[in-house]
């Protein structure tokens, strides 16, 4: 259940705020940020040793953030599937998503960021998607935009439902940030960086936005880091926390 928080705002000196929340297998192996793709020299973001890929990226020389979330749909077949951690490193280098085999990978959510336009394309495994966000502030989890693909009865939407239903207002009620190059992150930040620290909610709270679950068998499953990007004409600002709902975990990348 990632979940992804964007606000634009085209008269702003930051015109898009980006936040990423990672949720996985808390066993799962990843590297923090940084230069991680020999053939991507220009490109920052974690990485995911399993497969090599990321879950967001950012070209601070472009400026550009690339972000993926799981999607819903028919999965790919497995001889042949591509993790979809490569397209975050796509659309970060490249700024569109170009012509990857779709066939072969599983359902996605991806953003591709810039402080002039947000591309979000949705792929079901049958159909592609594409739309431009507007002005204001959207949600996506892995039911998609604001929740669009939420399924009645199933738990896991209304775990995202409750999400979206106490974070969205919250978000949209504080005062957008404007995050400086050089501030520290509470100032940079402002209120929205209380909420995205959890805002005081219980991990295991099924409005959470750093869920922390144990699933039984030695499986832990729930938010395993928290990225926060601004995107400015003059340059990229990166924040990332490695421990979830502790304020004083914050790190500064760019």
């Amino acid at each position: 259940m990632c979940t992804a928080i964007i606000s634009i705002d085209p008269a702003s000196p930051v015109p898009v705020l980006l936040v990423g929340v990672r949720d996985e297998f808390v066993a799962r192996d990843w590297e923090p940020p940084g230069r991680h793709w020999p053939d991507r020299p220009g490109l920052l973001g974690g990485r995911d040793l399993r497969a090599g890929g990321t879950w967001l990226a950012v070209d601070p020389d472009a400026p550009r953030a690339g972000l993926v979330l799981n999607g819903r749909g028919r999965m790919a077949p497995e001889e042949g599937r591509v993790s979809r951690g490569g397209l975050p490193l796509r659309v970060a280098a490249d700024g569109k998503l170009g012509r990857p085999d779709l066939a072969a990978h599983d359902p996605f959510h991806l953003v591709a960021a810039e402080p002039g336009r947000v591309r979000l394309w949705g792929w079901d495994g049958a159909a592609l998607t594409e739309r431009d966000l507007g002005p204001g502030l959207h949600m996506i989890v892995n039911s998609g935009l604001e929740g669009e693909g939420q399924l009645e009865g199933e738990t896991e939407d209304a775990y995202m439902a409750a999400r979206l239903a106490h974070f969205r207002p919250r978000l949209a009620a504080a005062p957008r940030p404007v995050p400086g190059r050089d501030e520290p992150v509470d100032r940079a930040w402002g209120d929205w960086l209380a909420l995205v620290n959890g805002d005081g909610l219980p991990r295991a709270d099924h409005r959470a936005l750093l869920p922390l679950l144990d699933l039984g068998d030695g499986r832990v499953w729930g938010t395993t880091s928290v990225s926060l990007v601004a995107l400015a004409g003059t340059g990229v600002r990166y924040d990332f926390s490695a421990v979830p709902g502790d304020p004083a975990a914050w790190t500064r990348v760019l």
